[in-house]
């Protein structure tokens, strides 16, 4: 079921609701320059023993695009969706742009969440000149550059991302993401380190990092697990969406660490 959900700023979300009603909530959060439609992989694993809600943040897919916004808006959204659906707790997961959300709801709202699941991210992710020297060229260009080379960020030479439909769909999802909302979620991340607050998250956290990831590193997880008490970090053989190149192995080691909360 797709439904459209308003935030508390009076814009609307895209959201999507599968699995059985009254099962324990899982929500999953994508990555920057794609869309809910990458987690079809975990959908198909987990809608028979939990409601699946997944969603396109704010300035991706059909989820409108929010001018200043900062990763306190980001994970706000999650919030707002969790009330607009009467969810008092849920396990959340989210890779790249979206683990960085997990962070922040872990650290301000874990009385929300019976987990988080980070995956492929940092507490702080690349430079803040970095980010914003691809938010100007995004604005004045389109992504349209981005996407002749993304493929080499989200996917190890292992992969055969030709011939995966998924992975050709996620990229597509990049080339209609809108490039102001990019844009915006691009200065979202420039300002976001959560380096020196993620050990006040005590709620539990799953790490996920791809051995091959060259944009949030194995190191980054690393980093993170040592500074989150209740943590514990699985490497997955893939690079940066390990969810699409893996996702057997991800949706595997997500149930386990579902299973062994109690």
């Amino acid at each position: 079921m797709n439904i459209t959900m308003t935030n508390r700023q009076g814009k609307t979300l895209s959201v999507a609701i599968s699995g059985q009603d009254n099962a324990p909530v899982i929500i999953f959060s994508n990555s920057l320059g794609t869309d809910k439609g990458m987690w079809q992989p975990q959908i198909a694993a987990f809608e028979q023993q939990f409601k699946v809600v997944t969603y396109d943040t704010r300035g991706h897919g059909q989820s409108d695009v929010i001018e200043q916004t900062t990763v306190q808006n980001l994970a706000e959204d999650v919030i707002d969706i969790l009330n607009g659906l009467n969810i008092e707790k849920a396990h959340f997961c989210g890779i790249s742009m979206g683990g960085m959300t997990a962070l922040w709801l872990g650290i301000h709202h874990s009385e929300r969440f019976h987990s988080i699941t980070v995956a492929n991210s940092a507490a702080k992710i690349w430079t803040a000149e970095g980010w914003n020297a691809r938010a100007d060229a995004v604005t004045e260009n389109g992504v349209a550059d981005l996407v002749k080379t993304t493929h080499t960020r989200w996917f190890s030479e292992e992969f055969n991302y030709q011939h995966d439909a998924l992975a050709q769909r996620t990229i597509q999802s990049l080339a209609t993401t809108p490039a102001l909302g990019y844009a915006e979620s691009c200065r979202a991340l420039a300002q976001a380190d959560l380096s020196n607050e993620i050990h006040n998250i005590h709620i539990p956290t799953l790490l996920i990092a791809g051995a091959f990831d060259p944009v949030t590193t194995v190191a980054d997880s690393v980093f993170m697990q040592q500074q989150i008490q209740d943590s514990e970090l699985a490497v997955i053989n893939a690079s940066h969406l390990s969810n699409i190149e893996q996702p057997e192995l991800f949706n595997q080691t997500l149930s386990q660490f579902i299973g062994s909360i109690q």
